[in-house]
């Protein structure tokens, strides 16, 4: 079977802050860049049958500056709307709320088009994303190659291998990085995680 390679996109000044970004379309800062610059050589040597990002800008430059190419955006793949927490650190979300956890107790609503999601809504949407590229996986042939974002891809990554949403949380993600969900004897496992040259 095809593995699906996960790759976040590099830094930008929230996630370097540690504010939550979802809708906000930040550019990478110049440390991003070089991020994704040199994810290059962990993507080149091995053949993609599907190149799917998120439409934004983040994503979809970490993918260029990785050498990535037939990239398709996936509104699907976009990160967790955290609605009313936009560009708020949990820092500053527990000073109102103590015992606030995302993955239990997702978010505030938020401005009108951004209602914010629990992590069960995450979860479909990435259980969609896994629909789409299961032929390609279930394929004894090339890899398929997701760019998103943390929350997100964490999500993916416990639906992947069978787990409820909220189980992302075990799954820590940095910026810059690519990770491969891979099978053994048939069942979906981690081969690598958050691997930088």
């Amino acid at each position: 079977m095809a593995d699906l390679l996960l790759v976040r996109h590099g830094e930008t000044e929230w996630s370097r802050s540690g504010q939550h970004t979802s809708y906000t379309d930040l550019p990478l800062t110049d440390h991003g860049e070089e991020q994704a610059k040199s994810l290059a050589p962990l993507l080149s040597g091995r053949t993609h049958a599907l190149v799917l990002s998120s439409p934004l800008g983040r994503a979809l430059r970490t993918a260029a500056l990785a050498g990535l190419t037939g990239v398709e955006p996936e509104p699907a793949l976009h990160e967790w709307d955290y609605g009313g927490y936009e560009g708020i650190t949990t820092a500053e979300i527990h000073r109102t709320r103590p015992d606030w956890d995302l993955w239990t107790d997702g978010v505030a609503p938020g401005p009108e088009g951004h209602p914010g999601e629990t992590p069960a809504e995450v979860g479909a949407r990435a259980d969609r994303v896994l629909d789409r590229v299961a032929a390609a996986l279930a394929a004894d042939g090339p890899d398929v190659v997701l760019v998103a974002h943390a929350h997100f891809l964490r999500v993916l990554t416990a639906r992947r291998l069978g787990l409820a949403p909220a189980q992302g949380r075990l799954f820590q993600l940095a910026t810059g990085t690519v990770s491969r969900l891979s099978t053994e004897h048939g069942h979906p496992v981690i081969a690598e995680w958050n691997r930088r040259p």
